[in-house]
């Protein structure tokens, strides 16, 4: 069964202003798809490698065939990445989150304005391209980077939340000034969407 190319959940524009529509169109229907794509080739001929769901795939990564795993994980973390960060972005959004993760945001980081630094300081000092995370790793909250598409599931860890620091995620509006893209990016969280992967985390569903 191959892996498909999940729609955007909101329109192209709808992330406007702090995202470009033209960055979403490139980075959603180009960057992902051949993610998507190259993961399905590199898995041709692996039947039951390629029935398992992404997720599993990468917590699995060590039974892949070393002939193939770096592909796997180029684009199998590219995809299960960007199928997070879609979702867990949206119009209108932003502000602060609520319920169990912002107590547990609170009770972990002191407050959530230290969380936010945490998380763009990832972000930041993550050199070339990656990702900045907030993860479940033992129970427990971190804030973690990751080089490339590598994916938190690769190593134990849930992630809750993730946002994107490859320069094709903002360069077309923010050029190199990657702490003005991930300051604007706290416009688009859907604390919602975030909230709900952090309950099937805590519940071993993610």
């Amino acid at each position: 069964m191959a892996y498909t190319l999940p729609n955007l959940p909101y329109a192209a524009n709808a992330l406007e202003p702090h995202i470009d529509t033209m960055t979403m169109e490139i980075h959603q229907g180009r960057h992902h798809k051949a993610y998507v794509d190259n993961l399905n080739k590199a898995l041709e001929g692996q039947a039951a490698l390629a029935s398992k769901p992404i997720e599993q795939l990468l917590r699995e990564i060590n039974q892949v065939p070393e002939a193939i795993k770096q592909a796997v994980i180029n684009n199998g973390g590219g995809h299960a990445n960007h199928s997070m960060f879609w979702e867990i972005m949206g119009p209108k959004a932003g502000g602060d989150p609520s319920g169990p993760l912002a107590d547990d945001i609170k009770a972990t980081f002191t407050d959530f304005a230290t969380f936010r630094t945490q998380v763009k300081d990832a972000g930041v000092k993550r050199f070339g391209s990656g990702w900045s995370w907030l993860v479940l790793a033992d129970g427990k909250l971190k804030i973690v980077s990751s080089a490339n598409q590598d994916s938190p599931y690769m190593t134990g860890q849930a992630p809750i939340m993730g946002v994107d620091v490859w320069e094709h995620a903002y360069y077309l509006k923010y050029q190199n000034k990657r702490p003005d893209y991930l300051d604007a990016w706290w416009n688009v969280v859907n604390w919602t969407a975030v909230g709900e992967r952090y309950a099937k985390a805590k519940a071993g569903k993610l």
